[in-house]
Parts: structure tokens; sequence; C-alpha cells
């Protein structure tokens, strides 16, 4: 992929400057990044950029975007979305969350679902499992953590080629930077909202897809199907041999759902 494919736009946000990668031609689609930041330009993204104008904003905090701190935990950074999404007049936008992200989409939607057109959860954490337990990134070293991303780290589609290799000082310092301000906002209880699954009944007429991995072994398939039962009318759709990256693991697979859904 070129390295001119993003362009970097700044919009203010209250005092924060917040950086958004653009690319693509259609309508918009607001992307949410994970737990461990932005993952850098992949084919996935190339594949839905040719309908869809992606958004993808750096959250605050995770490295390019300064840390607000007055941005506490999920609920606050959905609020300054939220803000953002009325200043800039995107709503209704499509909007697609991968793990930590989906969490934040769907906290998003529980406030206020009419902000949304159409929702994608990739994996979202954000929910209790009803079984097994969501993986604790801070018990392993980044890099560890990443690998138990995928379901074979030795078929993994682009995998190797965003996180392989010998670990850049770049790499390093945002995959910490990403680490602790995850922390800082999603450590208790972690990566979830205790009334979360009570809230998501707010979500109504808000179409909803759920993507999973079915080896997925960071957010288990227990919170797929909470999230199902929850949300009104959500699908759900798992994809073998895949664990927790869908769309760097099984690609193909990724855009194929994902274009049918948005449309």
């Amino acid at each position: 992929m070129a390295d001119n494919f993003f362009t970097e736009v700044k919009f203010p946000v209250g005092a924060t400057e917040l950086k958004v990668l653009k690319a693509g031609t259609g309508k918009p689609l607001l992307v949410f990044h994970g737990e461990m930041g932005f993952p850098g330009p992949a084919k996935w993204m190339t594949a839905l950029a040719e309908k869809r104008t992606l958004h993808i904003p750096l959250h605050p905090g995770y490295g390019k975007t300064p840390q607000a701190n007055w941005i506490m935990d999920m609920r606050d950074l959905g609020s300054f979305y939220a803000r953002f999404i009325r200043e800039q007049k995107l709503a209704p936008v499509d909007v697609i969350g991968f793990s930590l992200g989906g969490w934040l989409a769907a906290e998003m939607a529980t406030a206020n679902s009419a902000q949304f057109g159409k929702m994608v959860l990739v994996g979202a954490a954000g929910l209790r499992p009803p079984s097994g337990e969501i993986m604790d990134m801070f018990t392993l070293t980044a890099r560890n953590y990443l690998n138990a991303n995928v379901a074979d780290i030795h078929n993994a589609g682009d995998f190797s080629a965003m996180f392989g290799g010998e670990q850049t000082p770049t790499q390093y310092e945002e995959w910490e930077e990403a680490r602790a301000e995850t922390a800082r906002i999603a450590w208790q209880p972690y990566m979830f909202t205790q009334s979360m699954a009570n809230l998501l009944e707010n979500v109504v007429g808000l179409p909803t897809l759920l993507l999973w991995g079915k080896q997925d072994k960071v957010v288990p398939l227990s919170v797929a199907e909470l999230y199902k039962k929850q949300i009104a009318g959500a699908k759900l759709v798992t994809i073998d041999k895949c664990g927790h990256m869908p769309e760097v693991e099984q690609s193909a697979e990724f855009v194929k759902e994902v274009s049918a859904f948005l449309g």
C-alpha cells in the first residue's frame, strides 16, 4: 500500500486536536481502532476505501493525538467522539469498531444509537464474558499479546507484514503508549462496563453486524453471543480458522461480510 494512501486531517474537539486519517471515496465510514493503537495501512482498508471514505481517528493518548486528561473511562471517550460526530455533521454515520474500538462504538450506541447508520463490532470488548474471560494484555509483552490475537501465527494473512520482524523503537513506543492509555481508561473493571448488558437494550433500530473469529483467544465468543442477545436484530457472523483479528487473518472473508452488510 502506498505511503500516501491516507491524508491526515486535524479537527479541534474542545481543547483537543484530534488527528484523523482519511482515505477513499463515497459515503463516510468511521473506523475505531483497538487497544494497541492504529495498526497501520492494511489490505482491508484499501478494499473498503474503493466505495467508502474511511475516517480513522487516532484516539487521544494513543500516540498521535494528545491525551485529554478529562477522559477517564470509555464513557468519557464516547462523549468526546459524539461531539466530534456532531460538530463535523457526520450523523448518522456508519461505524466499525475493533476490540476496544468496538466497545467504544457500543458504548456510544447505548447513549444515542441515532448517531450511527449501521454498526459493525469486530471482536468487541465491553461486556463481561458469560463464560471465559477477556485476555489480560498486561500479563504479556506487547509482542506476545499481539501474537495471541491470531489463531495461527504462521498463516495469518497480513499479520507478519504488519507486526512481524524485529520490533522497531517506533513500534515499541507506540505500543507502550497505547497500553498505558488503555490501562488508564479501561482498567477497572478490565475491558468491560458493568452496566453494558442492560444499557444495550437502549439500542433500537440500529442495524448491527457482529464479526468474530471462532478461535478468538482475546475476547471469547460468549461476548459475541451476549451482544447478539442484547442488541435487537443484531447479526452474528463467525469466521473459522481465525482469532481476534479477522480483518488481518481472514481479510477477504472480512471484506466480503462487511461490504455486504454496509451495502
